[in-house]
């Protein structure tokens, strides 16, 4: 059986895990709401390079699986929390080993564009 597309792939457990975190910038949602209920703003903040719509969008889909919840408070201005539910929760021990996998076998120096910008042409062969 041809598993190429997309639907087909899902019947996999783990395809359909990494469908719902499988992006850029959902597993650094997890992490910031791992800490507790946090405010768009405190997640845009802690988000460097996130756009407004991308986390508006990524907090939808999130919600809509029923990862995480979104409380508004009728305030003024008004005030909207979100915060992980028990499913969310049950994805932490994945946000952790990404953690350590990346401590352990992704040093900083590998993710720092600086120093690999530094690191171009020390490795030439001078001769």
């Amino acid at each position: 059986m041809n598993r190429n597309n997309r639907q087909d792939l899902l019947w996999c457990p783990v395809a359909r895990t990494a469908e719902l975190i499988g992006n850029k910038w959902t597993p650094l949602i997890l992490r910031d709401l791992s800490e507790g209920k946090r405010r768009f703003s405190q997640l845009e903040r802690s988000l460097c390079g996130i756009s407004p719509k991308t986390l508006s969008e990524r907090l939808k889909r999130l919600e809509e699986a029923e990862v995480l919840t979104r409380r508004c408070y009728p305030e003024v201005p008004p005030r909207v929390e979100y915060a992980l539910t028990p499913k969310g929760a049950a994805l932490m021990p994945v946000i952790e080993s990404m953690r350590q996998f990346g401590q352990h076998w992704l040093p900083e120096a590998d993710c720092d564009p600086e120093s690999e910008l530094a690191g171009i042409g020390q490795n030439q062969d001078r001769s």
